[in-house]
Formats: C-alpha cells, structure tokens, sequence
C-alpha cells in the first residue's frame, strides 16, 4: 500500500458523499444506505451539501491514485446544528474509510492529517458525534477527544486542539 494523503478540494464532494454513507452506515452487519438516500436526510445532508465552504477543511487518503478514506469538518450553525454539535465556532468531524480498508491504520493517518491541517488553520476545537460501540470510539478518544455529552444514546466528544496526539 502506498497511502497518500491530500488536502480535499472542491472537486472531492462526490467521494466525501460516500464517505458520509460509510460513516452513517458504519455496522459491518448492519444495513447499507446510498448516497440519494442520505442526501434526502437534512440531518446527515448538512454535513456535506454545498462542499466546499470557505470554512471547510478536509483530507483525502489515496492508495495510487484511488480514493480509499477522508475526514473533514464544517461549521454548523445554532439553528442547523448537527449531532456532535457544540457550538457554532466549533466545527463537526466526519469521517471514513471504504470498507474494504478499514482496520488498516488509515482512520487515525487521516485524523492526524485533519488535527495538524486544523491547527494549521488556527481552530481551537474540533467536535463529533459517535455510537459507544463504534470501533472509531477508541481512535477517537487515543487522540485526545473526550465525552463531553450524551444525547440520543450517541456520545458527543470534543477535542481541544492544544492537546497531543499520542501516536502509541
């Protein structure tokens, strides 16, 4: 495998799209859904309708040139929040990697790579939103996110970014 990992641009909303469908979608037993479908849900929608925003930061993961991974946040507002959100200046994690290449350390190069591109960019915060048994759950927290709410049987989890990654 040679991974790569880019700065998303404008013409990675399609990929992001998928991706956002293996994020919501995330159970290996569980039902899959399509990209129609999850744009038809203004509650998962908003977190990628309208890529790219001038506020949108996000990264790509490339096995050659095929597009295998990403993780980006967006800025939510108070009246449009999402299901990690915190408050309006923080901005909402999503994230995935295409089934057939999960468990292969590609979750956590892609977080690394948005954590040093978001405070590269000045963010003090990021947040997200994760089911207690969601395997990402532990690469979350190993990075340094912590439950800061639960709502909806999710939890919500904030990462302050003057904290370390601990890469162990």
């Amino acid at each position: 495998m040679s991974l790569i990992i880019r700065r998303a641009d404008a013409s990675d909303g399609p990929f992001l799209a998928e991706i956002l469908v293996a994020a919501a979608f995330w159970r290996p037993d569980g039902p899959n859904g399509s990209v129609a479908e999850v744009l038809s849900q203004p509650e998962l929608a908003h977190y990628i309708t309208g890529w790219q925003r001038p506020d949108d930061l996000g990264v790509i993961a490339l096995d050659e040139q095929q597009p295998i991974g990403a993780a980006w946040v967006r800025l939510l507002s108070e009246s449009d929040r999402g299901y990690g959100f915190v408050d309006a200046a923080t901005p909402e994690l999503s994230m995935g990697v295409v089934r057939a290449w999960r468990g292969r350390g590609i979750g956590f190069r892609l977080l690394d790579a948005l954590i040093d591109a978001a405070r590269e960019q000045g963010l003090t915060a990021l947040s997200l939103s994760v089911e207690p048994d969601n395997y990402a759950r532990h690469l979350y927290e190993r990075v340094g996110f912590r439950k800061v709410d639960e709502v909806g049987g999710s939890l919500t989890m904030l990462l302050r970014l003057h904290e370390s990654i601990d890469a162990g």
